[in-house]
């Protein structure tokens, strides 16, 4: 099934803003991934935005060790098309 458009007719994307979290605290991807015992390439996959889903507890652990809610590491654009 292909993903809802808003009213409009425009489509829209969820931006990662993981990169700029991790610049914030100055720690690496590969730190966050030993302390949410997830591996690099499943953060890298979030960190580029190629992830199609995350799940729940993926969300609580990397908020609990940057210190962010979960609206700090997500956004909505809307108006964009994500990238084939």
């Amino acid at each position: 099934m292909p993903p809802a458009n808003n009213a409009a007719g425009e489509g829209g994307m969820i931006l990662v803003k993981l990169d700029d979290l991790l610049h914030e605290r100055r720690m690496t991807l590969t730190e966050l991934a030993e302390r949410v015992g997830l591996t690099l390439a499943n953060l890298s996959i979030l960190k580029t935005g190629k992830a199609k889903a995350i799940r729940f507890s993926t969300l609580e652990a990397i908020c609990r060790e940057l210190g962010c809610q979960p609206g700090d590491l997500l956004a909505y654009q809307a108006g964009v098309e994500p990238a084939a």
